[in-house]
Order: structure tokens, then C-alpha cells, then sequence
């Protein structure tokens, strides 16, 4: 009886068929095509000679490594970062995409591996000390982005006719529109608003108070149904802060200082 339990088990178990995941996939490819966005210093920008560089971009390295892949970086604009993984263009998005709720109904989220404050970025002149200063004031931000969406609500909160908000396709139209007048004031992360006055490229760009919004927590995205490769980054990200590299890398692209606590407060991870 238990003979034939076994043959009749061995049988079933045969006839299912076998799936390969999306890591096995990564893995026999040979490349892991990284989603980043490439006009984000110092997370992502290029050198003087056109080549990718920054922490997102060290990231989707060190990750290709560890699985033993070739990286291949794919520049991705902010609203394209999700539509870029459903698409089939790319496998992980290393693109310092916020873990908000409503991404998660479309994409599966690692643990945190990098986390923002906002800051108000402004020009001299402009009487814009504090956030409460954008009162009124034209504004503007890179569509899609965590810092936006927040920016546009206190627009519209605030009610003021004289105040508007405009988004922007990307980072680099959002400096362009604050050099030209287009707009008074933007809120982007302490990262970009230091790279961005240290660069010399925008004079007269100065840091206007902080935005007093959450802690902007970011993590590695790929499809939602891909739970082994979520699994893995998350593994991945682990490792990163266990082994020195995530501090390494935060000295490198952002400077001195203590890189942010990923834990988040009262939560597991």
C-alpha cells in the first residue's frame, strides 16, 4: 500500500510542470537590467565622459555582482520607472522609488535601502526661508515623485490664488524651470539640493528650511508576483548594511556624516 503511494506521489509530482522564477531568469541571462534614474545626483547622474555614475547606479553594480551578472543600466525617468518593469524593459528598478501603498498594488517592494529628507530648494532673493514662505509662491516638482505629490497637496491646502503648482517630466526640467523663474521654489531631497548648489551650474540656488514631511523611505522594486526575487533583494539590502558597503557608499556619493537609520521606528525591519 505504501509501495504504491509512493509510485502514485513520485507520478503526480512528475507531472507538474516547473517554473523558473524571475531570479533564475536574471541568472541565465547573464545581465541584470537596472531601472535608475540618471538625473538625481548624487543617486544617479553621469560623469563628464557620459557614464552612468552615483549610489543607485554602485547599487545596481553591486547587485549584478553578487548574483554574477553583468549590470546594464537603464536610464529611466521618474514616471517611466514602473511602466519600465511592467513593460519587460528592465528586471529591478534601483531608482529610489518610494514604498507608498498604492505603488504596492503594482509592484513588489524590498526593505528599505536608502531613506530622504526634504528640503525646500529656492533661489536668493525670493524671501523663501521656511517651507510656510511657499505660501502664495509658484512652485514645482518632478511628476510622480513622493516629494510632489506632498508639494501639490499643501498647494492645494493652503488655497492661495496666488500660489500654483506645476510637475515637471524630470529633475533636470525642474532646475531648469527654478534658473528661468518659471517657478519660485521646488522640494526635493537634502542629497539633490546639496549636489545641485556644490555643482556651481545653478548660482544663486539656496536651501530654503526643511519640507516637514516624513522620512522618504526607498526601496528596490520589481514585480509584484516575483516573491523569490523580492526575497532575494531584500536579503541583498541586508547584507549591504551588514557588511559596511551601504555606509561605504554613502561616504562616497553623499560625504561625511551618519548615513540615514533604515529601521523604520516601531516596525519590524
Amino acid at each position: 500500500m505504501l509501495t504504491a503511494a509512493v509510485a502514485i506521489a513520485s507520478l503526480t509530482a512528475a507531472a507538474l510542470p516547473t517554473y523558473a522564477d524571475k531570479l533564475d531568469d536574471i541568472i541565465a541571462s547573464g545581465t541584470l537590467r537596472c531601472a535608475v534614474v540618471l538625473d538625481f545626483p548624487p543617486m544617479g547622474s553621469r560623469d563628464a565622459s557620459n557614464t552612468p555614475v552615483g549610489f543607485d547606479v554602485d547599487t545596481c553594480n553591486d547587485l549584478a555582482a553578487v548574483l554574477g551578472v553583468t549590470a546594464e543600466i537603464v536610464e529611466t525617468p521618474f514616471p517611466d520607472r514602473i511602466p519600465a518593469l511592467i513593460s519587460g524593459r528592465v528586471d529591478v528598478g534601483v531608482a529610489s522609488t518610494s514604498d507608498t501603498l498604492e505603488r504596492a498594488k503594482t509592484v513588489g517592494f524590498s526593505i528599505p535601502y536608502f531613506a530622504f529628507e526634504m528640503v525646500v530648494l529656492t533661489k536668493d532673493g525670493l524671501g523663501i526661508a521656511d517651507y510656510e514662505s511657499l505660501k502664495g509662491k509658484k512652485v514645482g516638482s518632478t511628476s510622480g515623485t513622493y516629494e510632489a505629490i506632498a508639494l501639490e497637496q499643501s498647494v492645494a491646502e493652503w488655497a492661495d490664488p496666488a500660489g500654483s503648482f506645476r510637475s515637471y517630466q524630470t529633475q533636470a526640467d525642474v532646475m531648469l524651470a527654478l534658473n528661468q523663474g518659471q517657478i519660485d521654489a521646488t522640494v526635493v531631497t537634502s542629497t539633490v539640493a546639496g549636489s545641485t548648489i556644490a555643482s556651481g551650474n545653478f548660482p544663486g540656488f539656496i536651501m530654503g528650511g526643511k519640507a516637514p514631511y516624513e522620512i522618504d523611505y526607498v526601496g528596490l522594486i520589481t514585480l509584484r508576483n516575483e516573491q523569490g526575487l523580492i526575497n532575494y533583494l531584500n536579503l541583498f539590502v541586508n547584507q549591504q548594511i551588514r557588511t559596511g558597503r551601504y555606509a561605504e557608499l554613502y561616504a562616497k556619493w553623499i560625504g561625511e556624516g551618519e548615513p540615514p537609520n533604515l529601521t523604520v521606528p516601531g516596525v519590524y525591519y
